[in-house]
């Protein structure tokens, strides 16, 4: 026992913090987050509408407002909001350009920024359709909108130099499928209570992120075709787990797109239970079902490229992902 208590002291001895040592500061950035932006452009009578949440961050030298409260080198994170709407005004684009003119306008504006995190998030609009003929083209309103979809799209924008890094991507994207998945040969002990299946309701909401691996691309034109491949893989691929759905999603982007050196995804599953109608006299052949929005599995991986090196920096302060 005198070995046992001996050991222990050693090894609290070994880890224990050096209460001499320098104290200093870390990683840090700052900035305005989620302006709310909402550009018309106003060219034709057909008008177009984006809404964007913007986050603008700073990194650099901003150790003197730190360590002596000096806000010499601090840009006010109110200029950084009025910088957003500013640079709006001559357009938008697709988000993942917009985020790089905001970093390229903090990054050679400011010479200690050396760089940072822009975050844009775009909603989705869709034209009304109509039947009438005034004020409208091809069957739909030329300036009447209806929030669209589930999904939001999102790109962040990381620079560190000369480095720029661009990951797009989307949440919130809901889908189901009532039959063509199944769930079963998991392991089971006394605390498994979970029936094994060979046809259940599979549904998630999408939450991806995709790095680009070049600048030289079509950001809305590949946008709207990796949502189109998420999609119909989704829908298409016999579904024996979550697990394998969501690598399926991610090997048929990366087999499309070049372009893209890996593919992130956090999924949960969204479980629905067949209500048991027997007290009711009533059967219920998979028709049914109480929807649970909680506790949920939580599926995360990611999928990329063997010969495109992993980058952190690209990650950084992207949430959600394992």
């Amino acid at each position: 026992m005198s070995d046992t208590r001996s050991a222990g002291t050693t090894a609290a001895n070994a880890t224990a913090p050096d209460a001499t040592a320098a104290i200093v500061l870390g990683d840090n950035q700052y900035g305005k987050a989620e302006v709310r932006l909402l550009r018309v452009d106003r060219d034709t009578p057909r008008h177009r509408i984006t809404e964007l949440s913007v986050t603008s961050q700073l990194r650099g030298d901003f150790a003197s407002a730190h360590l002596v409260g000096d806000n010499a080198p601090v840009v006010a994170t109110d200029t950084q909001k009025n910088t957003v709407f500013a640079l709006a005004k001559d357009g938008v684009g697709a988000p993942e350009e917009f985020a790089l003119r905001l970093a390229e306008h903090f990054t050679s504006g400011f010479d200690w920024v050396s760089g940072g995190r822009w975050l844009v998030k775009q909603y989705t609009w869709e034209r009304i359709p109509t039947t009438l003929a005034d004020n409208a083209t091809g069957g739909t309103h030329d300036h009447a909108f209806v929030k669209g979809g589930t999904e939001t799209r999102t790109a962040v924008v990381q620079r560190d130099g000369d480095d720029v890094f661009v990951v797009a991507g989307l949440e919130d994207l809901s889908v189901l499928k009532s039959t063509g998945s199944e769930f079963h040969g998991f392991p089971r002990d006394r605390y498994t209570t979970l029936a094994e299946t060979d046809d259940r309701i599979l549904a998630t909401s999408v939450t991806a992120r995709w790095r680009y691996t070049t600048a030289d691309v079509d950001y809305d034109a590949l946008y709207a075709d990796v949502r189109r491949l998420l999609l119909e893989t989704f829908a298409d691929v016999h579904s024996f787990a979550l697990q394998q759905t969501l690598y399926k999603m991610g090997e048929r982007v990366l087999h499309e797109h070049p372009e893209i050196g890996e593919i992130r995804f956090s999924m949960p599953n969204l479980h629905h239970f067949l209500v048991d109608l027997a007290p009711f006299g009533m059967d219920n052949p998979g028709e049914v079902f109480y929807a649970a929005d909680r506790p949920y599995g939580l599926i995360e991986a990611e999928v990329r490229r063997s010969d495109v090196a992993p980058d952190p920096r690209a990650w950084a302060t992207v949430a959600g992902f394992c």
